[in-house]
């Protein structure tokens, strides 16, 4: 995970929803948006709440585990 404080290019970030996340409630998901060197990941019902940074490396490890499971 990475530990640095936000800067000021994550309010420029580009958040995509997850289609698989919903409970049918349109605000019940989880948005993702890609930066050159993270991924962030935020729930969409507190967008200005708490977000999980990881590496990308860290991050196709885990589609790639949850792909398959």
């Amino acid at each position: 995970m990475i530990q640095k404080p936000f800067s000021e290019y994550a309010s420029e970030l580009e958040w995509v929803r997850s289609s698989y996340s919903s409970s049918g409630d349109g605000n019940d998901c989880v948005e993702v948006a890609t930066a050159s060197e993270a991924v962030h990941v935020r729930d969409s019902k507190n967008l200005q709440g708490p977000r999980l940074v990881v590496t990308s490396t860290a991050w196709a490890g885990f589609v790639a585990y949850a792909a398959t499971h």
